[in-house]
């Protein structure tokens, strides 16, 4: 399906630092941001008013992960660890020291919490007892990046030192590891129906990994000119949007891996500095993007 049309509809701006992460909240046009201010900030892009700030830390936060269930956000501080935030009051409800490192991503399934470390370790938190469960130490090079298989019961790492591991979801024994990329594995995302894993690295390549044939390559596409930095799916799941620190924006159609637009600053008026962040939200399909400009970026792709 070719893309008709791309508008770039809104420019959200009051970021005093690079944005480094979105991530969408309990409704569709609800969202929420975070960057090296250290400041976590919500948005309606329904109404598009002024950022509302719930959140100041004091170091840079790369991740923050909504849960649902508990309707609250985690914002992962680095040097630090993991903030449980109550948005709608504005106070932090319970902390939990994990590291001295970065922590690059956070992802959820029931009562666990799991974190990937710039130590290398991927930690596993009891989101009642806010206790750490567990540490996956596999690697001295950093986890950057978390994707979890839920009907296979899989938590897949993607680490600097080039590897993706995957560790089931329960007892966290590792049960499969490969060297990824040429690069740091730097996003990783399962396809919405679960059939792939697709990656993305430093070394701008983009590959896909057939999950029923125990994650074999399919295919390898050299994407962008520099580090793939995120990969988010669209809401049908029919497309997928890669970003980088090469400032574009990439649209590919999900069942034949092809890409359909590339949308940068020449042509769009799109970011002036690295896309750090993707979230393609089911608010009339619009998609938003963090960069280091310190703005998020509103489009509208029409098909």
């Amino acid at each position: 399906m070719k893309i008709k049309e791309v508008n770039k509809l809104h420019t959200l701006t009051g970021h005093r630092d690079s944005i480094y992460t979105v991530q969408q909240g309990k409704d569709a046009e609800d969202l929420f941001s975070a960057g090296g201010d250290g400041m976590v900030v919500r948005w309606d892009i329904k109404t598009l008013q002024a950022g509302d700030v719930i959140a100041k830390l004091p170091n840079s936060i790369f991740a923050l992960h909504y849960l649902q269930k508990e309707d609250k956000i985690i914002a992962a501080q680095n040097f630090d660890g993991i903030h449980l935030l109550d948005y709608t009051n504005k106070k932090e409800v319970k902390s939990l020291k994990l590291t001295d490192s970065y922590i690059f991503d956070v992802q959820s399934l029931g009562n666990k919490i799991f974190v990937a470390g710039g130590d290398g370790v991927v930690y596993v938190v009891d989101i009642e007892e806010w206790i750490v469960l567990d540490r996956l130490e596999y690697s001295s090079k950093s986890a950057r990046t978390l994707a979890i298989h839920e009907e296979r019961n899989e938590l897949v790492a993607g680490y600097s030192d080039n590897s993706i591991r995957v560790f089931d979801l329960f007892d966290h024994r590792m049960k499969q590891e490969w060297k990824a990329h040429n690069n740091s594995v730097f996003t990783m995302r399962f396809t919405p129906d679960g059939s792939y894993l697709v990656s993305g690295s430093r070394d701008a390549h983009l590959k896909a990994w057939d999950v029923a044939l125990g994650y074999a390559q399919v295919h390898d596409i050299a994407a962008h000119m520099y580090t793939i930095n995120h990969i988010a799916f669209s809401p049908n799941g029919k497309h997928f949007v890669t970003c980088s620190m090469d400032k574009s924006i990439k649209v590919w159609d999900s069942t034949e891996f092809k890409l359909l637009k590339v949308i940068d600053k020449a042509r769009h008026a799109g970011h002036g500095n690295s896309v750090n962040k993707l979230l393609w939200t089911s608010f009339n399909n619009q998609l938003v993007s963090a960069s280091d400009d310190r703005t998020l970026s509103i489009w509208e792709i029409i098909f």
